[in-house]
């Protein structure tokens, strides 16, 4: 695994987990975390049961020892380590989103495509597919039971950057991050809704805004993590991004990306309707899918609330009883799952990288259309 902050930590509990709790066709050894901080990593390693630490990834990704390459950098270092991994024989997991710029994901999808002319197989970290209760959402839908859909709405909220003496962190950073809130955040409700509906986002419309314009600098004189000091820096990408798009059967579908909606900690809302009925979700209450079936007697309509940890739920069948509920973190152990499972039967794990060149298509099409005064910009897939 390549990098060892937030996601590491995620990707780390998941590799941990999922060998335990699912009976995977391959066992899996947690051989070595890599960063550039020697002391930091060391610490990583030693914190989640990673066997070695390194700094020198691109000496990792060349041992023969190494199966699979995780990667949970910032997107600037996504293509460079991608492609040597793709290339050195090596499966890879790569955090979303899939690279800062359309070109860079251009030549990543290419790589895996070439690599999988090898039997290499490459996997995009869009996690939430793994939620049970949306993974079920998806599996309701495609069975028509909600009809044909007509309307979709996802608004993905955070408050993290509502007090302005928060510090610039890379994630303001363009040449690290690549976009803002659009990508970081709005990359995940775009990705739902395709996964959700089976449809890609053709076209969009659509503005962004950056807030606060400027944030305290980290500095070594701040003495504390995560605390600026005096110095100002800029803040080089969007803070709130809200966009339509129509999907491939003409439905218009609404997006909400922010990180100033103030109280909303980590509010991930997915609604859509059809003729039949309606499913709604919030990450907020990740076990609850709530159902609408418009055929039931007028006497008996309203949204249903669905608890999702029945043993014949996805991916329940190694977890706890019925009601005993999953978190966060889950959706990691099934991320790793799929994978291992797909690498074992020879299979295309999915999201694939080519999936990841659609959506990274998608939000460099909704900053052309907020340069041009919102106006209809088409996703170019050409």
């Amino acid at each position: 695994m390549i990098g060892y902050g937030f996601m590491g930590a995620t990707h780390s509990q998941a590799w941990r987990t999922a060998p335990r709790v699912f009976d995977l066709p391959r066992g899996v050894e947690m051989a070595v975390i890599v960063g550039r901080d020697a002391e930091a990593v060391e610490a990583a390693r030693a914190k989640w049961g990673w066997a070695e630490a390194a700094t020198d990834w691109r000496e990792v990704v060349a041992r023969d020892d190494i199966d699979v390459i995780d990667i949970v950098t910032p997107g600037s270092s996504h293509a460079e380590i991608a492609i040597a991994a793709l290339e050195a024989g090596k499966h890879v997991l790569c955090e979303k989103p899939l690279a800062n710029t359309v070109a860079e994901a251009e030549v990543m999808a290419a790589a895996a495509r070439a690599a999988r002319e090898r039997g290499v197989r490459s996997m995009l970290g869009f996690t939430y597919r793994r939620v049970p209760a949306l993974t079920h959402a998806r599996d309701l839908i495609a069975a028509g039971r909600i009809g044909t859909v007509q309307q979709v709405r996802a608004a993905y909220r955070q408050d993290w950057l509502v007090d302005p003496k928060a510090p610039l962190s890379w994630r303001l950073q363009k040449d690290l991050a690549g976009s803002g809130a659009l990508g970081d955040i709005g990359g995940h409700a775009v990705d739902l809704v395709q996964f959700l509906t089976g449809q890609r986002v053709t076209r969009v419309t659509g503005v962004l805004e950056t807030i606060v314009r400027q944030r305290p600098v980290e500095t070594e004189r701040s003495g504390i993590a995560g605390v600026g000091g005096d110095e100002l820096g800029d803040v080089t990408v969007d803070d709130l991004a809200i966009f339509t798009g129509r999907l491939d059967s003409g439905v218009l579908a609404s997006f909400e990306a922010t990180r100033f909606a103030t109280g909303r900690k980590n509010e991930l809302r997915v609604e859509v309707s059809g003729t039949e009925g309606a499913i709604a979700f919030d990450l907020e209450d990740l076990n609850v899918l709530w159902l609408y079936d418009r055929t039931a007697p007028a006497t008996e309509q309203g949204f249903a609330r669905v608890i999702v940890t029945e043993p014949g739920h996805p991916y329940l069948e190694g977890w706890w009883p019925a009601g005993h509920m999953l978190g966060y973190e889950h959706g990691f152990s099934h991320q790793v799952k799929d994978l291992v499972d797909a690498i074992a039967a020879g299979s295309d794990p999915e999201p694939g990288f080519d999936e990841g060149l659609h959506g990274q298509r998608v939000l460099d099409a909704v900053e052309r259309s907020a340069a041009r005064d919102a106006a209809w910009t088409a996703v170019d897939d050409d």
